[in-house]
């Protein structure tokens, strides 16, 4: 099994961390990993995007082309990376801000209104946990004992209390999750 992984969106949306916690999570359950993040000169609001293999073989190269699943957080992240999800893949997006929803036929598309959920909640700071669960929901590739320990590896330790939010959100997000056009 080897399941590779772009997350984008705006600086400030999690997607570095929800990169890294995806990462150390398949460590922890003994894959082989790869996390390369980009993102722009902007601390917030910039675009950032981290591309994210799991793999139970050996990872040749971090750099990719076109991924098995896309999940997308912004407009230019969409127009960016819409095109480079594989056929019979996964894009997952979040429709708050999205002007241009996915047209591709050739795909599995699904939405989660995290955003919205977030600010219902007054979680904000847990949106990309929503996400995460969504991904998990769809692709259950990493089981949720080694997702708590990587949410304990990658939050520093004066955090570890939020451990339980973000869990909480990570389950919010698998029920949250729609399939919006799905291959037979």
């Amino acid at each position: 099994m080897t399941e590779e992984i772009i997350i984008a969106g705006f600086g400030g949306q999690g997607v570095l961390s929800m990169g890294k916690i995806l990462a150390y999570s398949g460590v922890m359950q003994n894959m082989e990993v790869s996390w390369m993040p980009s993102y722009g000169p902007e601390m917030r609001g910039g675009t950032a995007n981290v591309t994210v293999i799991l793999s139970d073989d050996r990872i040749s190269s971090p750099i990719l082309n076109a991924y098995d699943t896309a999940i997308i957080l912004n407009q230019q992240s969409m127009d960016k990376f819409e095109n480079t999800v594989k056929p019979g893949g996964i894009l997952i997006y979040d429709p708050n801000g999205i002007v241009h929803p996915p047209e591709r036929r050739d795909i599995n598309i699904y939405t989660i209104n995290a955003a919205e959920t977030a600010g219902k909640l007054g979680l904000a700071k847990v949106f990309n946990m929503i996400v995460l669960g969504g991904f998990l929901k769809i692709k259950p590739i990493l089981s949720m004992e080694y997702i708590h320990k990587g949410l304990e590896k990658s939050l520093p330790a004066r955090h570890h209390k939020l451990i339980p939010d973000n869990e909480k959100a990570i389950e919010t997000g698998k029920g949250l999750v729609v399939p919006e056009f799905v291959l037979n």
